[in-house]
C-alpha cells in the first residue's frame, strides 16, 4: 500500500480548504419568525418602536412618586392617599399628584406622575382608601421604562446572526412577523463501498449496514445545514464519479465516506481530481483518528473526504465539516464549540507531532470534574455514543497523564 506523502496539520488543512473557497452570491429566503430558529439573518433590523413602549410595573405593588416616600420604615411609615387602581390592557385614565398612589399589577402601566412602585409586601391598608408605607423607593424602582430594552431604531440583530429562542422572542414583542434569511447549505451525502447496505437491510456475511449517511446528515442538520442522500456508491470509479458530479451539480457541497484510504481500491482522491480545479487541496491530515482525510474544492464547490469507520468519519466532520457548513451558511461570528476543562482519570497516550481526539465520560468527583478515557477502535460508534466530549491531545504532547488538565470539547 502506497503511503501518504505529506500529512497536514489539521489548522493549516482547513485554512487551505476555507481559503479557496470562492465568494458567491448569497441566497436568501422570506420565512416567518415563528419558523425561523437556527436560521441566519440575511439583513441588519432595526427596531421599528420602543420595547417596553410604556412605562410599566415589574410587580404587584403601589404606584407613587418616589419622593412622597423619602424616610418611610417599618418604624416610621409614610401614608398616602388611594385614588383608584391602573387597569391591566388599558391607559390609567388618572394621574398622580402629590401623596397619591394607585393599585398597580405585575405588567401595568404607570399612571401619570407616578416614577416607582412599591411592593405589596411593603405597604398595609391604614384605613378605607389610606395606604401605608413601610420602606421607601427610588425613581425607576420595580418599573421597567419605556425604551429601556430597545429604542425605536436601535439594532435588533446583526446581519449573519443566527436566531435563537431569545431573538423570536424579541422580534415578536416588536410585532416583527417574518424576516429574511439565508438559505440553508444543501449538503450531498455519498457513502462508497461494496460492503455497504440500507440500514433496513439484513447484512449477509461481509455486509455492513451504512450508519454513516445517517450520522452525518443528522450533524448537518444540527449545525444549519440541509442534508441530501445520494445513496450508497460501488467501488466503481464511473459511478463515483457520476454521483459525485450530480451531487455537485445540485448542492453546495458534498461529503464522501469510506474510499480515502491509499490503496488501491479508493477512489475518492481521483474522483475530485476530476470534477474541477484546484481539486484534492489535502489527502491526510496529522490528526487521530481520521488520517486518510480528503479535502477539495472543485470549480467553487467544497468536497470532503472522510474514512468509512464511523467514529473517524464524525471526529474528522467536526474539525472539517461543521466549520465549512458555518462558512457557507453565512454565520459572521461562528462562536466555538462548547469546551470545559477536566482532569484526565487515566493517562492517554500520544504521539508527538499529532492531534488526537480521545472520546471521554465525564464524571463529577470530589475533587472536580473527571474526564475519563474511553479506550476504542475507531469502527465502533457506540464508543462515541457513550462520550459526552473529546478530549483534545495537542500536537506538542507525547501523551497526557491521569490529573493532568485536558480540553474536552463536547459532542
Amino acid at each position: 500500500m502506497p503511503e501518504f506523502l505529506q500529512l497536514c496539520p489539521a489548522g493549516e488543512a482547513l485554512a487551505r480548504l476555507l481559503n479557496s473557497l470562492p465568494a458567491r452570491p448569497a441566497r436568501v429566503e422570506r420565512v416567518q419568525v415563528t419558523q425561523a430558529l437556527g436560521r441566519v439573518s440575511a439583513a441588519r433590523l432595526v427596531s421599528p418602536e420602543a420595547l417596553p413602549a410604556f412605562d410599566r410595573s415589574t410587580v404587584d405593588g403601589y404606584a407613587l412618586r418616589a419622593r412622597d416616600s423619602y424616610g418611610a420604615s417599618e418604624t416610621l411609615p409614610c401614608y398616602l392617599a388611594l385614588v383608584g387602581e391602573a387597569p391591566m390592557g388599558r391607559a390609567p385614565q388618572f394621574a398622580l399628584g402629590p401623596g397619591q398612589a394607585a393599585l398597580i399589577h405585575t405588567g401595568g402601566m404607570l399612571p401619570e406622575g407616578a416614577d416607582a412602585v412599591v411592593m405589596l409586601e411593603y405597604t398595609q391598608s391604614a384605613r378605607p382608601g389610606e395606604l401605608e408605607v413601610l420602606r421607601a423607593v427610588a425613581p425607576g424602582e420595580n418599573v421597567l421604562l419605556c425604551g429601556e430594552d430597545v429604542e425605536p431604531g436601535q439594532e435588533i440583530l446583526a446581519a449573519g446572526a443566527r436566531l435563537r429562542p431569545a431573538e423570536i422572542g424579541g422580534l415578536l414583542a416588536l410585532g416583527v412577523t417574518a424576516l429574511d434569511v439565508l438559505a440553508r447549505p444543501r449538503a450531498a451525502i455519498l457513502s462508497s463501498g461494496d460492503e455497504l447496505v440500507a440500514p433496513t437491510a439484513r447484512a449477509g456475511a461481509g455486509q455492513v449496514r451504512d450508519i454513516n449517511s445517517y450520522t452525518l446528515a443528522a450533524l448537518v442538520e444540527e449545525h444549519g445545514g440541509l442534508a441530501q442522500h445520494y445513496g450508497i456508491i460501488p467501488d466503481q470509479a464511473d459511478a463515483l464519479d457520476a454521483a459525485l458530479r450530480r451531487a455537485l451539480d445540485e448542492c453546495d457541497l458534498a461529503v464522501i465516506t469510506a474510499g480515502s484510504s491509499a490503496s488501491t481500491r479508493d477512489l475518492t482522491a481521483a474522483a475530485i481530481a476530476r470534477m474541477g480545479q484546484p481539486g484534492v487541496l489535502v489527502h491526510g491530515v496529522n490528526v487521530k483518528p481520521g488520517k486518510p482525510t480528503i479535502l477539495g474544492v472543485c470549480a467553487g464547490k467544497p468536497v470532503i473526504g472522510l474514512p468509512g469507520n464511523p467514529v473517524s468519519a464524525l471526529v474528522i466532520a467536526r474539525l472539517f465539516l461543521v466549520p465549512l457548513l458555518r462558512r457557507l451558511g453565512g454565520l459572521a461570528d461562528a462562536p466555538p464549540a462548547a469546551r470545559l476543562r477536566a482532569r484526565l482519570s487515566a493517562s492517554v497516550p500520544s504521539q508527538a507531532g499529532r492531534d488526537d481526539y480521545v472520546p471521554v465520560r465525564l464524571l463529577d468527583t470530589d475533587a472536580g470534574l473527571s474526564a475519563e478515557p474511553i479506550f476504542y477502535k475507531s469502527n465502533l460508534i457506540f464508543t462515541l455514543a457513550r462520550a459526552a466530549g473529546l478530549a483534545h491531545i495537542p500536537a506538542d504532547a507525547t501523551g497526557l497523564a491521569a490529573g493532568d488538565w485536558v480540553e474536552v470539547e463536547l459532542i
